[in-house]
């Protein structure tokens, strides 16, 4: 059995960042696995035509990495993936990735101070600390509708795409219209003989502020010190404003935020039928605000049909929908988001006493910080419970999280203790104070969306300023853990 200080889990953005950062630190023994054959994380499996960032790539990026090279503001899927693989080579993770190690469970040892990690083929790693780098957005979601399983012709979700199958001249079903849809649907409605979405619920949308780089650009990135960390910077200033329209739910700037959402609406669609179909019925931000400027202008295409009425079944042939109606289709392209309640799953995680994690999350995810959690000593998530942005980058996140947790590794070796475990006390008092936070919020205005479980409770997004959180994260309050065991 392999023996390693810390088992990283994911090669995204998290889990490099943490394998980058512990070299920074002089920690050389470490892991990270993954159960694909590279890496990129959800940037690698997300290659559906049009895939893209809704971040402004200068600051969708490492802060420690700069890239002058960026080819536009918004980068697309390949330039991301080349991005997360240079910083692989560039910081010698190589030798510390295993590809297809895909982790089935990890059991903590009290008497060792240790975690069992095992894997899918059944090997098994030792690790002092575990760092699950799987975040919200890993496993497709499909969606509960009776029949898929029926439909003879072709079904994919967006995050397994074809690229094989040709979809030209084609009769294409499109269910669901999230941040997926948003970006694949404009790039196949000019193929597809019939485009038909089924809609359940519209977004608000904003326009897209794209540009691409000039050379002249770049040149200036590269060689004016300080310009491109300006930029940055600037950057970062710009989408930390926008958070004001999401604190409150009503006021000033949920006014302002609304009126620049309709008015991109009322530009692009003339056609009264059509815009009461995607006129959103809820605040702005209650659901996530998608980011397009060829979304209206492609449903608004004499092949293209939006369909509100629910989807029934499929069958054979196609989608009937609640009124009985039968959609005939020759594919169907499930635009349906992912899991975004199930952050380890289908990984089990034991710790403490025989707790597994999973069941202890079944009525929301919690975690201190976002990455600690009461009863599982030595193991960290990132991009864990109550994390997620609507108006800024989760990579600001994950760096703040990546330097917290080296912190906690550091405290552990220092007292020369094997584990150190996040008090429930602690864990406790601050999840009612993030979930009081939320009272006012937009995302408490009563919408069903992603950011909240089954019961209403939102388990997904941070209710505050970005800066407040790096603030919060500075330093590791060590009286809210117990340290337990000595060390090796």
């Amino acid at each position: 059995m392999a023996s390693v200080k810390v088992c990283v889990i994911g090669t995204g953005f998290a889990g490099l960042c943490t394998g980058i950062q512990l070299k920074r630190a002089g920690i050389e023994d470490f892991v990270i696995l993954d159960k694909a054959d590279k890496v990129g994380g959800t940037w690698r499996e997300n290659s559906y035509p049009g895939a893209g960032c809704d971040v402004p790539c200068h600051l969708y990026s490492f802060s420690f990495e700069l890239n002058p090279n960026w080819s536009r503001r918004f980068a697309k899927q390949p330039e991301i993936v080349d991005y997360i693989e240079h910083c692989t080579r560039k910081y010698g993770l190589d030798r510390h990735i295993r590809f297809r190690s895909e982790v089935q469970e990890a059991r903590f040892d009290e008497a060792r101070g240790r975690w069992t990690v095992i894997l899918a083929d059944g090997e098994t790693i030792d690790a002092q600390f575990v760092v699950s780098g799987l975040g919200q957005l890993s496993r497709p979601q499909f969606p509960k509708i009776a029949g898929l399983d029926r439909f003879k012709g072709k079904a994919f979700h967006s995050a397994y795409w074809d690229h094989d199958y040709d979809l030209t001249g084609k009769r294409v079903a499109v269910i669901g219209s999230g941040a997926s849809a948003i970006q694949f649907l404009p790039e196949i409605q000019p193929k597809v003989g019939r485009l038909t979405l089924f809609q359940r619920s519209p977004a608000w949308i904003i326009p897209r502020d794209d540009y691409m780089f000039p050379g002249w650009a770049k040149w200036l990135f590269r060689n004016v010190p300080g310009l491109q960390r300006a930029y940055r910077n600037y950057t970062y200033l710009l989408l930390e404003s926008r958070f004001p329209s999401l604190r409150r739910a009503k006021g000033l700037f949920a006014t302002l935020a609304r009126k620049q959402c309709q008015a991109q609406l009322d530009k692009q669609v003339s056609d009264p039928v059509l815009k009461a179909k995607l006129q959103p019925d809820y605040p702005v931000g209650c659901k996530r605000i998608l980011i397009s400027n060829d979304w209206y202008p492609a449903l608004s295409q004499r092949n293209v049909d939006v369909v509100t009425d629910g989807v029934a079944e499929v069958t054979e042939k196609g989608v009937v929908t609640t009124d009985g109606k039968l959609h005939e289709v020759d594919c169907i392209i499930y635009g349906t988001g992912f899991e975004t309640q199930s952050f380890i799953a289908p990984m089990k995680v034991w710790g403490r006493q025989g707790a597994e994690l999973n069941e202890r999350w079944r009525n929301g995810a919690e975690a201190h910080k976002g990455v600690a959690i009461a009863g599982f000593p030595n193991f960290f998530v990132l991009y864990g419970p109550n994390t997620n942005l609507g108006h800024n980058s989760i990579i600001f996140m994950i760096e703040r999280q990546v330097n917290y947790i080296l912190q906690c590794l550091r405290e552990v070796d220092r007292r020369g203790a094997a584990s150190l475990d996040v008090t429930p006390g602690a864990m406790s008092s601050y999840n009612a104070h993030i979930q009081h936070d939320f009272d006012k919020t937009v995302w408490n205005t009563g919408c069903n969306s992603w950011y909240k479980n089954a019961a209403g409770k939102i388990t997904n997004n941070w209710p505050g300023f970005t800066v407040t959180y790096w603030w919060m994260m500075r330093h590791p309050d060590f009286a809210e853990f117990r340290f337990d065991g000595k060390g090796a």
